[in-house]
């Protein structure tokens, strides 16, 4: 309506909602009978233009005449198609194409109560103005609940909160402003009404009702071959409020004091209440052929008829429940589709391009706050960069305090690089609990890095990516610590996939395997290696040139001119064994040093003191040499104690570690 116009035409605004709120205040939705014999929208279906439909899809319709259409896979056979329709026609009472077919789930079954603090005291928010525009969308929005019987007109509270009006905004796009510059942007397509229940909030005695973990969700999904992906119709507003508790929602606008007698959007216990009665509704299906996330349901199955099975099971208890789904954003018997930001389909879990899309066409960030936006777009995904916190580590260096913002060229080849790692991501397996778990970790100087995978019929399978940036302390670490810093990190992160598992742990750091039989450590070490005692789990050396999963793990070089070798711990010495003739007047130079008598193990052809020693510690057999006496072989055997031998390294450690 126009605001502008005399007040005798503004007032008959006002008649209307007089008369609306004399009809639902005759009519009470929760005292009605629950059965629907027919829809509402088959009766009067609503004009509504059908949106245009990505390729893949198609509207089929339950009704004659082309109403109540349903959007399903435009590539079944025509058998498929009819099976489906005949199951969508037989439980169409579950589908909703109009605000009028909400029925309204059964109070008995799930009520949203509202518990409040021993010590609240009631709070009368005021109203707030508003303008001509913010005014008429508040009118259309009041006319069209009290004309369905969700909320009333109520003539004082206790509890009142003020309306407050929030732009509806499209998602990021890249515009161009007025300097002819692309700049990331959300623009403004309307106005939605809100009510303000801050103060409600804080007197709230909490429902901590927990929501399912995104990524096993996503992953008992992967795979599948056949989905229908389902939508609760406007989901909150199928669920009663306890009419004892109907007026402490109750909101203040220029029209009147008016109450909710169906769960509005706002309430700081609506998404575990919600939660709560879907998982009640659908208990004996959850984790079998559906998964649920708030109003978003995915059923699933291994083939077409598994599926349509699994979809008439659901639609049925839909029925029953009066639960009821929304047509627009209901697609059935599809073999791939959007969850939650990620796309799941026979082949894995895959990022959504779109999304993907938008975050590449972003520009350079000016400003902390561009950057943390980038930052959280792109971290969304992390789980499919390798070394997502190592190529960050510029970026996120910008957002520490007291460090100026500059963003310079690794800050902008930084910035290059995760955009592309995003695009080129790639798809991640399900975890398969018949195979063992690898994990492949490695560790730089500012940060380390993981990831989860099986080899299954001699294929490697990527499950996830994990990276963390190290802190100052951590930095300081040696060689050996931040290698076995980054083992630490891939227990924990992928705690819930290890445990009772067979792990494998490849490394090419070769330290690493003799850790746990080794009896002197250093305290942060045995601290970790007891951490690690609840893991079946081993340790394998695999070369970089070998590791075609993760080829950042081979970093540490070990070339045959290197003179020093790092220390892992105090008072420990390492020792090369090659016939490399440069290397030789090496393993010389350093027995003297430790003052090792070589005398008696020095071969007549100059091989080094320690010939004897690799040579029994590789095949087991005693010098064949008639020279060699009984004590000798004696002293060998126990000398070979503090030595072992990794090919083509020997390491000697000292005081009976």
């Amino acid at each position: 309506m126009d605001f502008c116009q005399p007040n005798a035409v503004r007032s008959s605004g006002i008649s209307k909602l007089t008369r609306m709120n004399e009809v639902a205040e005759k009519e009470d939705p929760a005292t009605k009978s629950m059965e629907r014999n027919s829809l509402p929208s088959e009766k009067s279906p609503a004009e509504k233009k059908l949106k245009k439909l990505p390729p893949g899809l198609k509207y089929a319709y339950l009704g004659e005449n082309e109403i109540l259409p349903v959007i399903i896979n435009s590539k079944l056979t025509e058998g498929q198609e009819e099976r489906l329709m005949e199951v969508l026609g037989r439980n169409k009472g579950a589908i909703g194409w109009t605000l009028s077919d909400l029925v309204g789930i059964s109070p008995d079954l799930c009520m949203y109560h509202i518990c409040l603090e021993e010590e609240a005291k009631p709070y009368r928010d005021p109203q707030r103005k508003l303008n001509p525009n913010m005014r008429e969308e508040v009118m259309k929005e009041i006319l069209k609940l009290l004309s369905l019987g969700i909320i009333y007109s109520v003539p004082d509270s206790e509890w009142v909160s003020p309306v407050h009006m929030v732009p509806k905004k499209s998602g990021i796009q890249v515009v161009t402003n007025d300097n002819n510059e692309l700049v990331p942007a959300r623009l403004v397509t309307g106005w939605r009404m809100c009510i303000d229940y801050r103060k409600l909030h804080t007197a709230t005695r909490k429902d901590h009702f927990p929501l399912p973990f995104i990524d096993q969700m996503l992953e008992r999904l992967a795979g599948k071959q056949y989905f229908c992906f389902l939508d609760g119709y406007s989901g909150y507003f199928q669920i009663y409020i306890d009419p004892e508790d109907q007026a402490k929602t109750t909101f203040t606008c220029p029209f009147g004091t008016y109450a909710y007698r169906r769960m509005p959007f706002g309430l700081c216990n609506a998404p575990g209440t919600f939660q709560r009665c879907m998982m009640s509704i659908f208990s004996d299906l959850l984790e079998d052929c559906i998964e649920i996330f708030m109003d978003d349901f995915t059923v699933y199955g291994d083939s077409f008829e598994a599926c349509l099975q699994h979809l008439n099971k659901v639609l049925e208890i839909c029925q029953t429940k009066n639960l009821v789904l929304n047509y627009e954003k209901c697609h059935f018997m599809v073999t791939e589709g959007i969850v939650l930001g990620h796309v799941v389909s026979e082949k894995g879990i895959q990022v959504d391009q779109a999304k993907v899309d938008v975050i590449a066409k972003l520009p350079h960030p000016t400003i902390h706050k561009e950057i943390r936006g980038f930052l959280g777009h792109a971290g969304f995904y992390r789980r499919f960069i390798k070394d997502f916190a190592k190529i960050a580590q510029p970026l996120t260096r910008l957002l520490q305090n007291e460090v100026e913002f500059d963003f310079n060229d690794e800050c902008k080849e930084a910035f290059k690089l995760l955009k592309e790692r995003l695009i080129t991501a790639p798809i991640i397996h399900s975890p398969d609990w018949n195979y063992p778990f690898e994990i492949m970790c490695d560790a730089s100087d500012l940060a380390v890095g993981a990831v989860l995978g099986q080899k299954i019929d001699g294929k490697n399978y990527v499950i996830f990516y994990a990276s963390k940036t190290l802190n100052q302390a951590q930095r300081n670490y040696d060689t050996t610590e931040k290698e076995m810093l980054a083992v630490v990190y891939s227990f924990k992160k992928f705690r819930p996939y290890l445990l009772g598992s067979q792990v494998i742990v490849f490394t090419d750091h070769a330290t690493i395997k003799y850790l746990l039989a080794k009896k002197e450590l250093k305290p942060r070490l045995i601290r970790w290696v007891l951490l690690l005692q609840e893991f079946n789990w081993e340790v394998r050396d695999k070369k970089g040139t070998k590791n075609r999963v993760a080829d950042h793990l081979s970093r540490v070089t070990q070339g045959e001119d290197e003179e020093e070798i790092p220390d892992a711990f105090p008072e420990e010495h390492i020792y090369l064994i090659t016939r490399h003739p440069q290397l030789i007047s090496w393993a010389h130079h350093m027995a003297q040093l430790d003052q090792v008598d070589t005398s008696e193990g020095a071969k007549k052809n100059n091989e080094p003191w320690f010939a004897d020693l690799a040579n029994y510690l590789v095949t087991g057999e005693l010098p064949c040499s008639s020279d060699a006496t009984r004590a000798q072989e004696l002293k060998l055997k126990s000398e070979a104690k503090y030595y072992f031998w990794d090919d083509p390294y020997l390491w000697k450690m000292e005081g009976g570690g």
